[in-house]
């Protein structure tokens, strides 16, 4: 756990959680050193580190950010999803994020954020705009927008399997149409 969190917040930079130069070597990384934590997740070993503030923060990104670097492109970027979820809410209630520095805390709203549920856009919007961070409020806003207009991420509609409408793929030509 805290392997992770050292890497993700003192070796990584928000260059590299979101947009990478180096997509590629920065996947390969993340996968050597902490690959193995997705699977761990998916097994359940992982479910007391919901106990701490900081377990619970090294649990939500290994459920939320991992899959989607390590699994990319596959319906596994998602898969754990609900899991991430569930550590960021049992957090939340707990206070855990309240003490914790921004870019801490964005991570434990970001599940919310990639939900596929009104309620969780709304959750997200309300978590994000006590960020006090324009910035990230802003793509907070962006998905929350995505959600209330086709009740998904179109983007993910290939991935996944799903069949697209017309007003999405109409959509999935504009600029900044995914994340």
């Amino acid at each position: 756990m805290d392997d992770l969190l050292g890497f993700w917040f003192a070796e990584a930079t928000a260059a590299k959680w979101f947009r990478p130069e180096d997509q590629a070597a920065f996947d390969a990384e993340l996968g050597q050193r902490f690959g193995h934590l997705i699977e761990d997740a998916e097994a359940g070993r992982l479910e007391t580190w919901r106990q701490t503030p900081r377990g619970a923060l090294a649990l939500t990104i290994v459920c939320d950010q991992l899959p989607r670097n390590l699994r990319r492109g596959t319906p596994g970027a998602f898969a754990l999803d609900a899991r991430a979820r569930a550590a960021a809410a049992g957090a939340i209630d707990a206070g855990f994020d309240r003490d914790m520095m921004i870019t801490a805390r964005l991570f434990f709203y970001l599940p919310f954020q990639h939900g596929e549920t009104l309620d969780d856009q709304e959750r997200s919007m309300a978590l994000h705009e006590t960020l006090g961070c324009p910035f990230y409020l802003t793509f907070a806003r962006q998905h929350h927008v995505i959600i209330e207009r086709f009740g998904r991420f179109p983007h993910r509609n290939a991935i996944l399997g799903r069949v697209s409408t017309a007003a999405e793929l109409a959509f999935l030509q504009e600029p900044n149409s995914s994340f």
